[in-house]
C-alpha cells in the first residue's frame, strides 16, 4: 500500500463546530422548558438528520407547537454566531500545508451540506488546500455509509488504499473503514468520550502527527 493522498473531515476535525451546534440547540430546548444534552447531540454527530432530528424531536416533545423547519433556521443562525467566534483546530493549518508541500492531493468528506463547508472553507481561507469537497449534496447516503469517501477518493484520482483519511467521530470513522481506507481518529471535546477504537490509529491533534512518519509507516504496510 503507498498513500498518496489524504481525506478529511470537517466538522469537529478542521473546525469545532460540534459545540457550538451543541451550544445553541440546548438553548433552544431550554426556550420550551425541555433539557438538551451531550448526550443527546452525539446521536447526531458525523452522520445526517435521518439519524437524529433536533428539530423533529422538539416538535415531538411540545405536541407540534414547535414548527421543524422554523426552529432549524433560527437555531443555524445562533450556530454561525458561535462558530465565527471559533478559531480551526490545534495543527491543522500547518499539516495542510505539510500536505501541500509533499504534493499529496487532498480532499474533503463532510456529510454536512455544500454551502455549509465551503462557506467555513472559504471563512478560514483553506478551500485552496483542497482539490475537491465532497458533501451531502453530492451522495444519496452519507457517513457511516462509505459513499462520500470512495467518492473523494475517485474525485482525487485514487483508489481506497491509497489514501489516509482524518476523521473525529464513530460514524466517520465505520465509513472510511468500510471503504477499505485507512483511518486516524482525532477526537474534539464531544468525541473524545465516545468509541473510536474502530480507527487504525488515535491521535490527540494534529500537531502530534508527523505526516512524514505517518506516510513512512504506512508505505511499508
Amino acid at each position: 500500500m503507498t498513500i498518496r493522498g489524504l481525506i478529511f473531515d470537517f466538522d469537529g476535525l478542521i473546525l469545532d463546530t460540534e459545540m457550538p451546534y451543541c451550544e445553541a440547540w440546548t438553548q433552544s430546548f431550554a426556550r420550551y422548558g425541555f433539557l438538551f444534552t451531550v448526550e443527546d447531540y452525539k446521536k447526531a454527530i458525523g452522520t445526517g438528520p435521518s439519524a437524529y432530528d433536533m428539530a423533529e424531536h422538539l416538535k415531538q416533545l411540545t405536541n407540534g407547537v414547535v414548527d421543524p423547519l422554523t426552529i432549524r433556521n433560527e437555531t443555524r443562525v445562533k450556530v454561525k454566531e458561535l462558530i465565527l467566534r471559533q478559531p480551526m483546530l490545534p495543527g491543522v493549518q500547518n499539516f495542510l500545508e505539510s500536505g501541500q508541500k509533499m504534493g499529496l492531493p487532498m480532499a474533503v468528506a463532510s456529510s454536512s451540506e455544500r454551502e455549509w463547508v465551503e462557506g467555513y472553507l472559504s471563512h478560514l481561507n483553506i478551500r485552496h488546500f483542497f482539490s475537491a469537497v465532497c458533501t451531502a449534496d453530492d451522495v444519496k447516503r452519507v457517513k457511516p455509509n462509505p459513499e462520500l469517501f470512495l467518492l473523494a477518493a475517485g474525485k482525487i484520482g485514487l483508489a481506497p488504499n491509497e489514501v489516509i483519511v482524518f476523521e473525529d467521530s464513530p460514524n466517520g470513522i465505520a465509513a472510511a473503514k468500510a471503504a477499505n481506507m485507512f483511518c486516524v481518529a482525532i477526537p474534539n471535546p464531544i468525541t473524545i468520550s465516545m468509541d473510536l477504537s474502530q480507527a487504525d490509529l488515535v491521535v490527540e491533534s494534529f500537531n502530534k502527527i508527523n505526516l512524514v512518519n505517518l506516510l513512512k509507516s504506512n508505505n511499508q504496510i
